[in-house]
C-alpha cells in the first residue's frame, strides 16, 4: 500500500514541481490549495505526511499546524514546512507552532525526498500505530499487558467497542464509519485524560475495538464518562431524519432488512484486584466473555469482572 502525502500549495506550478519530484517514489499525492482544504483533507483521511506552504490562503501555515498538532489523534501526522528563500521568521514560526521540518523554495527534489524519508522513518519508529486513529497498535498493547503482568501492580484493562457498527457502515458508508472511529478514539483519550492516571494506556486494536489500560480505583470512573460522552455524542453521527427516528433500517449479517438502533458502546473490565491473572491471554478471554454480555444487553454499557 502506497504512502499518502498532501500538498498544500495556493502555486498550481508548485505543487507540479514537487509531485514530480515525488514521482519516483510510490507515494499517492493528494493536492489542497488552501489553509481550509487541507484541513478538511487531514481530518478525514489517512495521511503519512503534509507538504505545507507557509503563505497560503485562508489559514495560514502555521495556523494549520497549531490545529493538526492540537489534535490527539493527529499530532503524530509529520509536517514539513515550504518557506521562500531567507524567510527566516516563516522558518521560525512554522517550527514553534509544531512543523516537524521545513524546505526553502527553491528546492531540489533529491533534499525533498530526503527530507520526506527521515521524517517517515522517525515517525514510523516512534509511533507503531494504528493508521486511522495513530494509536497504539496490537504489538504496543501486547507490550503493555505483559509489563503490567512482570510488573505485579494492580491494573484495570477495559476492552470497548461499538454497537451497530456495521448496521451504521452499511448505511453510512466506510468514511462516516471511520469517523465514528477517530471521535471514539478522541472520546476515550480525553476521559482518560481528565479522569485517569498520567501513566494510563490507549490502544486500538483494530475497527471499532479499543482497550484502556489503566488502574482498579481509576476504571469506573473512566468507563461512565466514556458513556456519557458516547451517549451524548452518537446521534451527531446521524441525519436529521434518523436521529429523529432513533433508529435506521440496514440488513443484518444474514441480508434481512432490520431496524437497528443508534452506536452505542460496550465495555468488558478486566482487573487482578480480586483474582490472580498470569497470562495476557487471560486478559484477552477473561475481557471477550464480559464485552459480549455487555453487548447483549441494550444501550451503552460497562460490565466488571466480579470474580474472585
Amino acid at each position: 500500500m502506497s504512502l499518502k502525502i498532501l500538498i498544500v500549495d495556493d502555486d498550481p506550478d508548485i505543487r507540479d514541481v514537487l509531485k514530480l519530484a515525488l514521482a519516483e517514489e510510490n507515494y499517492t499525492i493528494l493536492e489542497a490549495e488552501d489553509g481550509q482544504e487541507a484541513l478538511d483533507i487531514i481530518t478525514s483521511k489517512p495521511l503519512d505526511l503534509v507538504l505545507l506552504d507557509y503563505k497560503i490562503p485562508k489559514f495560514d501555515g502555521r495556523q494549520v499546524v497549531q490545529q493538526v498538532k492540537s489534535d490527539l489523534l493527529l499530532r503524530h501526522l509529520p509536517i514539513i514546512m515550504v518557506t521562500g528563500k531567507g524567510e527566516l521568521e516563516d522558518k521560525i514560526v512554522g517550527l514553534d507552532a509544531g512543523a516537524d521540518d521545513y524546505i526553502t523554495k527553491p528546492f531540489e527534489p533529491k533534499e525533498v525526498l530526503a527530507r520526506i524519508r527521515m521524517a517517515l522513518r522517525r515517525t514510523e519508529r516512534d509511533l507503531e500505530a494504528n493508521p486511522l486513529t495513530r494509536l497504539p497498535g496490537n504489538v504496543s498493547i501486547l507490550n503493555e499487558l505483559s509489563r503490567r503482568l512482570e510488573s505485579n501492580s494492580l491494573f484495570a484493562v477495559a476492552y470497548l467497542d461499538l454497537d451497530k457498527f456495521k448496521s451504521y457502515n452499511d448505511k453510512y458508508g466506510f468514511e462516516s464509519g471511520d469517523e465514528v472511529i477517530r471521535e471514539t478514539a478522541r472520546i476515550l483519550i480525553k476521559a482518560v485524560h481528565k479522569k485517569g492516571n498520567p501513566d494510563d494506556f490507549i490502544g486500538h486494536i483494530g475497527g471499532d475495538d479499543f482497550v484502556v489500560i489503566t488502574t482498579p480505583e481509576k476504571v469506573d470512573t473512566i468507563c461512565q464518562l466514556v458513556i456519557a460522552t458516547f451517549k451524548e455524542a452518537s446521534p451527531s453521527f446521524y441525519n436529521k431524519e434518523d436521529r429523529e427516528k432513533g433508529y435506521i433500517f440496514a440488513r443484518d449479517r444474514q441480508g434481512k432488512e432490520e431496524k437497528f438502533s443508534l452506536l452505542s458502546i460496550s465495555i468488558g473490565v478486566v482487573t487482578n484486584k480480586s483474582r490472580k491473572i498470569n497470562h495476557v491471554a487471560e486478559i484477552g478471554e477473561i475481557g471477550a466473555e464480559l464485552k459480549g454480555y455487555a453487548k447483549s444487553l441494550e444501550g451503552n454499557n460497562y460490565i466488571k469482572d466480579q470474580r474472585k
